[in-house]
C-alpha cells in the first residue's frame, strides 16, 4: 500500500492535510445544521452559506490548536524527520488528536437541542462530580448508534484520505536545505500566530466565541458558526459562573429586578440618540467635575467637555462597570456588567440580549455604530452586530489611510467629521453610537497638533486635549444639522485608566469616569449625588424617551426619584458594590471592606467591624444581584421573552 502512494514535499503534505481538515469540518458543519435542521428553519440559503464561509475562520483557529504539536514536529528543521519511525508517530498523532476533535462536534450533533449552544470548557466541571458516568455514556451511545457507526466511518474516510500522500525516506540535508527549511518553519510559525488570532493587525484581539457574531442575525445562530473545539478551548480556563439561591422568587423581585416594566401612560418621545464612548476618560481629566482638587486651582484637560457638564445632566459619582474596553460596550448599550471576565468572551457571549439599539429599531430607528478601527478590531463589529445595530462604519468605510495613524485606527477629529457628515444621510429618528480611538496608548497625537495641548502628569493627557477637540468640532459641525436639536447625546467613557490624583488612586477612583446626558432643546440639566454606572445608561435613556414596553436591563434609571439603585464594578473577581455613601468590597463569598465613601475619599478607614447593620443591608443587595446575575447567564435570560 505504501509503494502505491504518491512520494511529496512534507510541506506539500501540511497544505494538503490541512485543506482536507477544512473540508471535513464543513462536513461536520453540514452534519450539525441536518440533524438540527428544525432549530434553523428561519435561515435562508444564502445565510447559511454565508454562515459556513464565517466558520472557516474558526474552523482554522481550532485546527491551528489541535494540531500544533504535529505541525511543529513535521516541520522541525532536522533531519531525522524523515525516518520511518518518526512519520509512524506522526501520523498516528495527527489521526488520534483529530478524531478527538471531530468526536467533540459529534456529540454535539446529538446534544446541541438539549443546550441550544455548543459545548463549552464547563463540560468538564459540570460531570465532574457525577458518580454514574459510565452508565451515562452507555446510554448515550445506545440511544444515538447510528450517530457512533456513522462517527467511525467518517474518521476511517478520514484517515484513509489524510495518508495518500507520504513523505520521502531520504533526504539530503546540507546547509542549503537547513537554511530553506528553517525559513519555512518560520513562516509557519508567522502564519500559525496569524491563524489563531484571526489576523495580524496590531488592532485584532484573539478571536473568541462573540466574533461569530459578524456572521449572523441572531445569538442563537453562532452556534452554527463556530465548532465545538473552538467553543471548549477558548473556554476551558474562563471562569464560570454557578447557580446561587440565596433568596426566593418573590423576595428576590422586590430586592432588585432587572426586568423594567416601561412607561405606558405618556407618549413616546422619538428623539434621535447619539452615545459617544471616549477611549480612556477617566473623571480625573475633566476639569469641572473637579473643581475641588488642588485646592480649586485644578483646570482638567478637556476644556470642551467641561462647557458640556454644565448644559447636561450629570452625577458627582459615576462609575464604570469594567477596566477594559471590551468591557464597555455591553455595558452600555446591552445594560450588561462584565462580572469575572469580559462578558463578549465568555461561555455566555452567545446568549440571547437585547440592546438599545434593537429595541429602538423595533420602534423604527435606523442604528448604526462608528468606530474608526480597521474592521473587526476589538470584536465590536461582531457585538454590535448582534446587538441589533444596522449599519457598521469603520476604517473600511472611511476609506482614506492618510489619516490613519498607524496603529489603532482613524484620528478622531477627521474620523468624527466623517461620522457627522454620514449621520447627516439618515433618516430620523436614528440611534448612533461613536466608540473613539485616539486617547490610547502609545499617546500620540497628530503632528500638527504636536505641542498645542497640555501634556500634563499624564501621558494620556495631551491626546485627551486633542480628542475633546475632535468632539468640540463634532458638535460645531452637529449644530448647523436638522437633527441636532432633536437628538439625546450621551457621553462617557469606556474605562479608567492611569491616575496621578490621589482621590483616583483608590478602589472608587479606578472606576470613576464622566456619564453626561445632553439634550439641547431640553432641560436636561443638572447635577445629582446620585449613583450612576454604565449599565444604567440604557435604562435610562429608554425611559427618558418613555419607551412603553417591558425591557431587561441590569441597570437603572438614573432619572428616577427611587433611592433603590446601586452599582456594581468587578475586577479580577472581586466585587465592589456602591449603595448610597458606602462601598463594600467582597470577594464573591465574604465582605473584606467597608468604606463611608462621604466622610473618607481615600478609603483608608475600614468600617467593616464596626457597622454590623450596614454591611448587611449591602450584603443582602449585592447577593440580590449575583443571584439574578448568575442565574440569569447560565439558564439564557437576558431578555423579558
Amino acid at each position: 500500500m505504501n509503494q502505491k502512494r504518491s512520494q511529496q514535499s512534507i510541506y506539500t503534505i501540511l497544505i494538503y492535510q490541512f485543506v482536507l481538515l477544512l473540508a471535513f469540518y464543513a462536513i461536520c458543519r453540514l452534519g450539525f445544521l441536518l440533524v438540527n435542521r428544525s432549530l434553523f428553519t428561519h435561515l435562508s440559503t444564502g445565510e447559511i452559506a454565508h454562515i459556513f464561509l464565517g466558520g472557516i475562520k474558526f474552523d482554522v483557529v481550532a485546527l491551528l490548536y489541535i494540531n500544533s504539536l504535529y505541525i511543529i514536529l513535521q516541520a522541525l528543521p532536522i533531519p531525522f524527520k524523515y525516518r520511518k519511525g518518526y512519520q509512524n508517530f506522526n501520523k498516528w498523532l495527527f489521526i488520534v488528536t483529530n478524531s478527538i476533535g471531530f468526536l467533540a462536534n459529534f456529540i454535539d450533533f446529538a446534544y446541541y437541542k438539549f443546550t441550544l449552544k455548543r459545548t463549552t470548557g464547563s463540560v468538564f466541571s459540570q460531570f465532574s462530580h457525577e458518580k454514574n458516568k459510565l452508565k451515562l455514556t452507555t446510554d448515550f451511545l445506545l440511544e444515538y448508534w447510528l450517530l457512533l457507526i456513522i462517527f467511525f466511518l467518517f474518521i476511517y474516510a478520514f484517515a484513509k484520505l489524510s495518508q495518500i500522500l507520504r513523505t520521502p525516506n531520504k533526504v539530503r540535508f546540507d546547509w542549503k536545505a537547513y537554511l530553506a527549511q528553517t525559513a519555512a518553519f518560520l513562516v509557519i510559525a508567522f502564519l500559525f500566530i496569524g491563524g489563531v488570532r484571526g489576523g495580524w493587525k496590531h488592532s485584532t484581539r484573539p478571536i473568541t466565541l462573540s466574533n461569530a457574531g459578524d456572521f449572523v442575525k441572531s445569538p442563537s445562530d453562532m452556534s452554527l458558526v463556530l465548532n465545538t473545539p473552538f467553543s471548549i478551548m477558548k473556554t476551558l480556563n474562563s471562569p464560570k459562573l454557578i447557580p446561587v439561591n440565596y433568596f426566593d422568587e418573590q423576595t428576590l423581585t422586590q430586592l432588585y429586578n432587572p426586568i423594567h416594566k416601561g412607561n405606558d401612560t405618556a407618549a413616546f418621545k422619538k428623539l434621535n440618540v447619539v452615545f459617544l464612548i471616549i477611549e480612556s476618560l477617566g473623571k480625573e481629566h475633566v476639569g469641572a467635575l473637579n473643581k475641588d482638587q488642588l485646592n480649586g486651582t485644578y483646570k482638567g484637560y478637556t476644556p470642551f467637555i467641561d462647557s458640556l457638564v454644565e448644559q447636561s445632566f450629570t452625577s458627582n459619582r459615576t462609575y464604570a462597570n469594567g477596566r477594559k474596553s471590551i468591557d464597555a460596550l455591553p455595558s452600555v448599550i446591552s445594560g450588561i456588567p462584565s462580572i469575572k471576565e469580559p462578558f463578549v468572551l465568555s461561555s455566555y457571549a452567545s446568549n440571547n440580549t437585547t440592546s438599545i439599539a434593537k429595541l429602538l429599531g423595533d420602534e423604527g430607528y435606523y442604528t448604526a455604530f462608528f468606530h474608526g478601527a480597521p474592521n473587526g478590531s476589538m470584536g465590536f463589529s461582531a457585538y454590535t452586530n448582534l446587538a441589533g445595530v444596522n449599519h457598521y462604519y469603520g476604517k473600511d468605510e472611511y476609506n482614506n489611510d492618510a489619516d490613519f495613524d498607524g496603529i489603532w485606527g482613524i484620528w478622531d477629529e477627521p474620523f468624527m467629521q466623517y461620522m457627522a457628515k454620514t449621520i447627516n444621510t439618515f433618516k430620523q429618528p436614528f440611534f448612533t453610537s461613536f466608540f473613539s480611538v485616539s486617547s490610547h496608548h502609545p499617546f500620540k497625537v497628530p503632528e500638527k497638533y504636536q505641542g498645542v495641548f497640555p501634556k500634563g502628569p499624564l501621558e494620556v493627557q495631551e491626546p485627551m486635549g486633542y480628542t475633546d477637540m475632535a468632539i468640540r468640532k463634532f458638535f460645531e459641525a452637529a449644530k448647523k444639522m436638522p437633527w441636532y436639536k432633536n437628538t439625546l447625546f450621551v457621553l462617557c467613557a469606556d474605562h479608567a485608566t492611569v491616575s496621578y490624583l490621589p482621590d483616583y488612586q483608590t478602589v472608587p477612583g479606578y472606576f470613576s469616569i464622566p456619564i453626561l446626558f445632553y439634550y439641547p432643546a431640553g432641560n436636561l440639566k443638572g447635577r445629582t449625588d446620585k449613583i450612576i454606572q454604565q449599565i444604567d445608561i440604557m435604562p435610562t435613556v429608554l425611559n427618558y424617551l418613555n419607551y412603553k414596553k417591558p425591557y431587561f436591563a441590569f441597570g437603572f434609571d438614573a432619572l428616577n426619584n427611587k433611592k433603590d439603585n446601586f452599582a456594581v464594578n468587578n475586577n479580577d473577581g472581586n466585587f465592589n458594590f456602591y449603595d448610597g455613601d458606602y462601598l463594600l468590597i467582597n470577594d464573591g463569598e465574604k465582605s473584606i471592606s467597608l468604606f463611608n465613601l462621604k466622610e473618607d475619599r481615600t478609603t483608608s478607614n475600614n468600617l467593616i467591624n464596626h457597622l454590623p447593620l450596614v454591611k448587611q443591608e449591602l450584603e443582602q443587595k449585592l447577593k440580590a444581584f449575583m443571584q439574578q446575575y448568575n442565574n440569569r447567564m447560565i439558564n439564557n435570560q437576558l431578555t423579558t421573552n
